[in-house]
């Protein structure tokens, strides 16, 4: 089991000194990679919650931490492909594998809010298959000297695209839905799970994904499985308590519970606990409650 942590991306507390403090004491402390996340916008009285009010763009942030950073990997999950051109996020991705000597995973998904859609000017319908059909052509991007491509949603004509990265980012799919899973499984390096995701349950979309690699041809073994840790430290004993809510023993346990389901690497990711990822929460508290659980959740 690989674990990771998410730098503060969201709310009051993502700061870039913040940002460089979580990163660079994740990796003093040895976990294997630091997330992010991304959302565009937010629309005016949306219900979705205040952890999606304010974030950084997470191209941007990577950037800015493979430079503060020498080990660490860095991830992604997820960047959805509709607001990007094919060609566009091949060039931004490959130049984030190059600046950060070849630490970058890439976890990609579709997209859910209708309102990021229309702000970036394409169409909602045909999420799916519009991206099948980019991930088979950044792959291209990155790997072949000479592209051309006439899609059903995009077209290139003869180009180079260089520098190609080296190596190749690791594509992580995101999706819950049976067919996005078995998207992953034919298509991907791995699935990662949103932030919504009933962890208790999440071998059997595992099984799905490991399956659809089985009959594309493809060895599930290769596969990697990311859960999106949801952390929040309460008290201990809740009766209703949730995966990875608890104190600090409770959640380890719970992580070692998610290795027997199959997943392959965790993330901690406290942005989404309203009283730390929150535009209202207190910055210094937020932090002075990451580093503990860098502490105490560390591999």
């Amino acid at each position: 089991m690989r674990i990771g942590f998410a730098v503060p991306v969201s709310g009051s507390w993502a700061t870039p000194a913040n940002m460089v403090r979580v990163a660079r004491r994740a990796e003093e402390l040895g976990y294997h990679e630091v997330w992010t996340f991304q959302r565009l916008l937010y629309p005016r009285g949306h219900p979705m919650g205040p952890v999606y009010r304010s974030v950084h763009d997470p191209v941007v942030t990577l950037a800015y931490l493979a430079g503060a950073t020498t080990r660490v990997r860095l991830g992604v999950a997820v960047l959805n492909m509709p607001f990007f051109s094919p060609a566009l996020l091949a060039k931004q991705l490959a130049s984030l594998q190059a600046v950060s000597g070849g630490r970058l995973d890439a976890g990609l998904g579709l997209g859910w809010l209708p309102e990021e859609f229309t702000a970036s000017g394409v169409p909602f319908e045909h999420r799916g298959r519009r991206g099948e059909e980019y991930v088979r052509l950044l792959r291209r991007l990155w790997s072949e000297e000479t592209v051309a491509h006439e899609g059903a949603f995009y077209r290139l004509p003869p180009v180079h695209q260089d520098p190609r990265p080296d190596p190749v980012p690791p594509i992580l799919l995101g999706g819950g839905a049976e067919v996005a899973l078995r998207r992953a499984g034919r298509l991907a390096d791995g699935w990662v799970s949103a932030s919504r995701e009933d962890l208790s349950r999440i071998g059997e979309k595992i099984a799905v994904v490991r399956q659809a690699a089985r009959d594309a041809g493809r060895d599930p073994q290769a596969l990697r499985f990311v859960a999106r840790g949801v952390t929040r430290v309460r008290p201990a004993g809740a009766a209703d308590r949730g995966p990875l809510t608890g104190s600090f023993e409770e959640i380890r346990r719970d992580v070692a519970a998610l290795a027997e389901q199959g997943v392959t690497d965790v993330f901690h990711d406290l942005n989404f606990d309203p009283e730390i990822g929150s535009p209202d929460a207190d910055p210094d508290e937020s932090m002075r409650r990451a580093e503990a659980a860098l502490e105490a959740l560390a591999p």
